[in-house]
């Protein structure tokens, strides 16, 4: 067979080979957190996924040739679990060491900052006002701004809630005084002030966090397969106008990792 001939047989063969990595199934399925609109939304009415991590599954199933299924999970954990007991092929999840230990995380493809939401007459300024005898900060259990500033807090006391509740309830705890700061990501935090008045954001990120698409423990092949995509669509500027689509404050497209 010519060489011409072989090439072209081995890049047909290519998005088979991906696929049956990737999807053995035949159909791509992916898990994000259904409350961290840095991650996707769920149209209460329809149920139908938005946000950069439907945008990023179905391009990847595109280019696959399957079918994809994205399922919203209530929580990091339950993201987690999906993909080690295998029932999810990839998950969405910002990169953290303790998660690291029971998955594999990509290459980045966003970076997420995280912010501090304090009452509008409160004397903090800045993220390093808040970490100060006296100050009680909320924040949602296993969420990882809820990780840093329980791991970074020296003098400020964490409150951590266990489940996510509505931007108006996170509001009325700040202005009730049960918080006097929330930490989440700043997407959260800036859409929770526009709903709730008496509220502002603190200029600065406390922290930033890279989310990534996880696999397996262990599959390396699936890694590669799933970091040449997103070396692929962030080059392009697919994540770029994914983000600009979903419209997520403080959110930007995560830059080269050096090799």
């Amino acid at each position: 067979m010519p060489f011409a001939l072989i090439v072209l047989a081995l890049l047909a063969a290519l998005p088979i080979q991906q696929s049956s990595l990737l999807a053995p199934t035949g159909t791509l399925r992916a898990s994000f957190i259904e409350n961290n609109p840095v991650q996707g939304r769920v149209d209460a009415k329809t149920g139908a996924v938005s946000g950069p991590a439907a945008d990023l599954t179905r391009e990847l199933a595109r280019r696959l040739n399957v079918k994809f299924e994205i399922t919203p999970l209530p929580s990091a954990g339950a993201v987690l679990e999906s993909v080690r007991s295998g029932k999810m092929d990839i998950g969405f999840l910002a990169y953290e060491a303790a998660r690291a230990e029971q998955v594999d995380f990509s290459d980045p493809y966003s970076s997420s900052g995280s912010a501090y939401a304090v009452r509008a007459n409160s004397t903090l300024k800045s993220s390093a006002d808040v970490d100060r005898p006296g100050v009680t900060i909320g924040a949602i259990a296993g969420q990882s701004p809820e990780v840093y500033v329980r791991e970074h807090s020296k003098n400020a006391r964490v409150e951590s809630l266990s489940s996510v509740p509505p931007n108006a309830a996170i509001g009325k705890m700040l202005l009730d005084g049960k918080f006097d700061a929330f930490a989440a990501n700043r997407t959260r935090m800036e859409e929770m002030v526009r709903e709730v008045p008496g509220l502002r954001v603190l200029p600065d990120d406390f922290t930033a966090t890279l989310q990534s698409i996880v696999v397996a423990k262990g599959k390396k092949q699936q890694l590669d397969a799933v970091n040449r995509f997103l070396a692929e669509v962030r080059t392009s500027g697919f994540v770029k106008t994914s983000l600009a689509k979903a419209d997520l404050a403080g959110v930007t497209v995560a830059a080269e990792p050096k090799r």
